[in-house]
Protein backbone atom coordinates (compact mmCIF):
# COMPACT_ATOMS: atom_id res chain seq x y z
CA UNK A 1 0.00 0.00 0.00
CA UNK A 2 3.01 2.00 0.58
CA UNK A 3 3.68 2.72 -3.04
CA UNK A 4 0.12 3.60 -3.84
CA UNK A 5 0.43 6.71 -0.95
CA UNK A 6 3.58 7.75 -2.71
CA UNK A 7 2.20 8.25 -5.99
CA UNK A 8 -0.99 9.68 -5.22
CA UNK A 9 0.55 12.05 -2.77
CA UNK A 10 3.73 12.99 -4.81
CA UNK A 11 1.08 12.93 -7.71
CA UNK A 12 -1.30 15.81 -5.92
CA UNK A 13 2.05 17.74 -4.51
CA UNK A 14 3.64 17.93 -7.95
CA UNK A 15 0.07 19.62 -9.48
CA UNK A 16 -0.37 21.51 -6.58
CA UNK A 17 3.10 23.10 -7.73
CA UNK A 18 2.36 22.85 -11.42
CA UNK A 19 -0.66 25.19 -10.30
CA UNK A 20 1.52 27.99 -8.63
CA UNK A 21 2.99 28.09 -12.26
CA UNK A 22 6.04 25.91 -11.98
CA UNK A 23 5.81 24.57 -15.72
CA UNK A 24 7.63 21.43 -15.26
CA UNK A 25 4.43 19.87 -13.37
CA UNK A 26 1.79 22.16 -15.04
CA UNK A 27 0.08 19.04 -16.37
CA UNK A 28 -1.43 16.02 -14.86
CA UNK A 29 0.51 13.90 -17.17
CA UNK A 30 3.27 15.58 -15.94
CA UNK A 31 2.58 15.25 -12.20
CA UNK A 32 1.89 11.98 -12.44
CA UNK A 33 5.21 11.02 -13.90
CA UNK A 34 7.03 12.74 -11.07
CA UNK A 35 4.38 10.73 -9.01
CA UNK A 36 5.52 7.43 -10.40
CA UNK A 37 9.45 8.75 -10.00
CA UNK A 38 8.69 9.09 -6.44
CA UNK A 39 7.30 5.86 -5.87
CA UNK A 40 9.93 3.83 -8.13
CA UNK A 41 12.69 4.79 -5.74
CA UNK A 42 10.99 3.85 -2.80
CA UNK A 43 9.79 0.33 -4.38
CA UNK A 44 13.45 0.23 -5.58
CA UNK A 45 14.67 0.37 -1.74
CA UNK A 46 13.10 -2.36 -0.80
CA UNK A 47 15.08 -4.45 -3.24
CA UNK A 48 18.70 -3.73 -1.58
CA UNK A 49 17.56 -3.60 1.62
CA UNK A 50 16.67 -5.90 4.31
CA UNK A 51 14.40 -7.11 5.95
CA UNK A 52 12.05 -6.32 2.86
CA UNK A 53 14.16 -7.88 0.40
CA UNK A 54 14.18 -11.24 1.76
CA UNK A 55 10.52 -10.85 1.60
CA UNK A 56 10.41 -9.53 -1.92
CA UNK A 57 13.25 -12.77 -2.51
CA UNK A 58 10.48 -15.16 -1.17
CA UNK A 59 7.72 -13.60 -3.71
CA UNK A 60 9.64 -15.25 -6.56
CA UNK A 61 7.74 -18.16 -7.71
CA UNK A 62 9.63 -21.11 -7.37
CA UNK A 63 9.98 -22.38 -10.93
CA UNK A 64 12.22 -19.05 -11.53
CA UNK A 65 16.06 -19.33 -10.86
CA UNK A 66 17.91 -17.03 -8.50
CA UNK A 67 15.11 -15.27 -6.69
CA UNK A 68 17.92 -13.40 -4.91
CA UNK A 69 19.85 -12.26 -8.54
CA UNK A 70 15.92 -11.47 -10.19
CA UNK A 71 14.86 -9.57 -7.03
CA UNK A 72 18.65 -7.67 -7.50
CA UNK A 73 17.81 -6.60 -11.46
CA UNK A 74 13.87 -5.68 -10.60
CA UNK A 75 15.31 -3.15 -8.61
CA UNK A 76 18.12 -1.80 -10.87
CA UNK A 77 15.58 -1.76 -13.64
CA UNK A 78 13.16 0.22 -11.40
CA UNK A 79 15.87 2.93 -10.66
CA UNK A 80 16.86 2.85 -14.36
CA UNK A 81 13.13 3.34 -15.74
CA UNK A 82 12.73 6.32 -12.86
CA UNK A 83 15.87 7.92 -14.50
CA UNK A 84 14.31 7.51 -18.12
CA UNK A 85 11.16 8.66 -16.87
CA UNK A 86 13.10 12.10 -16.15
CA UNK A 87 14.30 12.57 -19.33
CA UNK A 88 11.73 13.67 -22.16
CA UNK A 89 13.40 11.95 -25.01
CA UNK A 90 13.64 8.92 -23.22
CA UNK A 91 10.28 9.14 -21.38
CA UNK A 92 7.60 7.19 -24.24
CA UNK A 93 10.39 3.85 -24.06
CA UNK A 94 10.59 3.72 -20.13
CA UNK A 95 7.52 4.48 -19.27
CA UNK A 96 6.22 1.36 -21.87
CA UNK A 97 9.46 -0.43 -20.38
CA UNK A 98 8.29 -0.02 -16.75
CA UNK A 99 4.52 -1.44 -17.93
CA UNK A 100 6.11 -4.16 -19.06
CA UNK A 101 8.04 -4.77 -15.80
CA UNK A 102 5.32 -4.39 -13.78
CA UNK A 103 3.62 -7.11 -15.84
CA UNK A 104 6.30 -9.14 -15.77
CA UNK A 105 6.67 -8.99 -11.42
CA UNK A 106 3.17 -9.55 -11.31
CA UNK A 107 3.23 -13.91 -11.24
CA UNK A 108 5.50 -12.93 -7.65
CA UNK A 109 2.49 -10.95 -6.48
CA UNK A 110 0.18 -14.16 -7.42
CA UNK A 111 2.86 -16.72 -5.71
CA UNK A 112 3.03 -14.32 -2.56
CA UNK A 113 -1.05 -14.68 -2.49
CA UNK A 114 -1.16 -18.29 -3.13
CA UNK A 115 1.73 -19.42 -0.76
CA UNK A 116 1.03 -16.74 1.68
CA UNK A 117 5.02 -15.52 1.76
CA UNK A 118 6.88 -12.82 1.42
CA UNK A 119 5.22 -9.18 0.98
CA UNK A 120 1.63 -10.39 1.20
CA UNK A 121 0.19 -6.88 2.45
CA UNK A 122 -3.22 -7.06 0.34
CA UNK A 123 -5.72 -10.14 -1.53
CA UNK A 124 -4.92 -11.20 -4.78
CA UNK A 125 -7.69 -9.10 -6.19
CA UNK A 126 -6.75 -5.83 -4.38
CA UNK A 127 -3.49 -6.18 -5.39
CA UNK A 128 -4.23 -6.62 -9.37
CA UNK A 129 -6.06 -3.43 -9.37
CA UNK A 130 -2.76 -1.79 -7.55
CA UNK A 131 -0.73 -3.52 -10.23
CA UNK A 132 -3.36 -1.81 -12.70
CA UNK A 133 -2.95 2.03 -11.68
CA UNK A 134 0.70 1.12 -11.42
CA UNK A 135 0.67 -0.02 -15.35
CA UNK A 136 -1.69 3.01 -16.06
CA UNK A 137 0.65 5.56 -14.26
CA UNK A 138 3.44 4.24 -16.72
CA UNK A 139 1.12 4.39 -19.66
CA UNK A 140 0.06 8.08 -19.16
CA UNK A 141 4.41 8.98 -18.37
CA UNK A 142 4.71 7.14 -21.73
CA UNK A 143 2.18 8.52 -24.16
CA UNK A 144 0.77 11.70 -22.26
CA UNK A 145 3.89 13.89 -22.29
Amino acid sequence: MAPLVVLVTVTLEARGLGALAIDPLGTWPAAVTAGLVAMLLVTASAHFAQPRRAALVAMVPPRLPRPALLVTVTGVLEIVGAAGLLLPATRPAAGICLALLFVAMFPANVHAARASTGLRTMPLPARTALQVVFVAACLVAAFAG
